[in-house]
């Protein structure tokens, strides 16, 4: 990696060889959810056992390029109906530690995002009625120990953000995906809430499904670096420009 504060890298995560093994402080994404969306480069609608396969995949390439103290926040649903009722916030937690990460806690997000609903099952009647929370999960993984003994030991977060954060209930809205330009774009304050309390001033930041970039625009507006692997060449150019465009406003900033 060369000194510059953001990376992307055009490939397959379960293919690159763009990253060192035990180079990553904290890996922050929000993997593809398998409910059909319509990406440019990706299949969204593989059948489940598949799509659990590809989970354990790249979980496993995740824990080979963290730091032996290095966090993993999975941004995930709690449930989907698509194809059938899934439990798959639970299913995916559980494979991730078979695959050897370590358990800490689970944030639930709450977007606010239920007048989005379009499917209720039975109408005001008991015989089959659909529950939908509009919550979404980030699940807080480690590789090997909890207590970070790696990096500059700087924080950067206040009080009230501390407060709040830790607080395992968070609540601010979605992302628009006109606005961002991307099919399944989550807000910055995701990731930037991660990365401030769960990394150190100068920490590299690891997304592997990088989409349009917000991970890296969260890491590099808080003073770490980003690093992005993206199979979708399209989905690059968005990044790098929203990054970019950061990047030159934090200059403007410091000078």
């Amino acid at each position: 990696m060369d000194s510059k504060r953001f990376w992307i890298i055009n490939d397959d995560a379960l293919k690159t060889q763009a990253i060192e093994d035990g180079s990553i402080d904290l890996v922050v994404t929000s993997p593809p959810y398998n409910v059909g969306i319509e990406y440019d480069s990706n299949e969204d609608e593989l059948a489940y056992a598949d799509y659990l396969h590809f989970s354990k995949e790249w979980f496993s390439r995740c824990l080979d390029w963290l730091k032996p103290d290095g966090r993993f926040c999975l941004n995930i649903p709690l449930d989907i109906n698509k194809g059938g009722q899934r439990h798959v916030g639970a299913d995916l937690t559980k494979l991730a530690t078979e695959v050897g990460f370590q358990y800490h806690s689970t944030i639930v997000w709450n977007e606010g995002n239920i007048s989005k609903r379009t499917a209720w099952g039975s109408w005001m009647r008991a015989s089959a009625p659909y529950v939908i929370a509009p919550v979404e999960l980030i699940v807080v993984l480690y590789k090997e120990r909890w207590k970070k003994t790696s990096g500059s030991g700087e924080s950067d977060m206040s009080k009230e953000e501390f407060m709040e954060w830790t607080n395992g209930l968070w609540t601010f809205p979605g992302e628009s995906k006109k606005r961002i330009g991307h099919p399944a774009p989550f807000p910055v304050e995701l990731p930037r809430r991660c990365v401030k309390l769960f990394s150190y001033v100068g920490d590299t930041i690891l997304d592997p499904f990088m989409g349009s970039g917000t991970t890296l625009v969260a890491a590099v507006s808080n003073n770490r670096r980003g690093v992005g692997i993206e199979i979708d060449a399209g989905y690059c150019a968005l990044a790098e420009a929203r990054v970019s465009l950061w990047t030159a406003q934090l200059r403007l900033f410091e000078l």
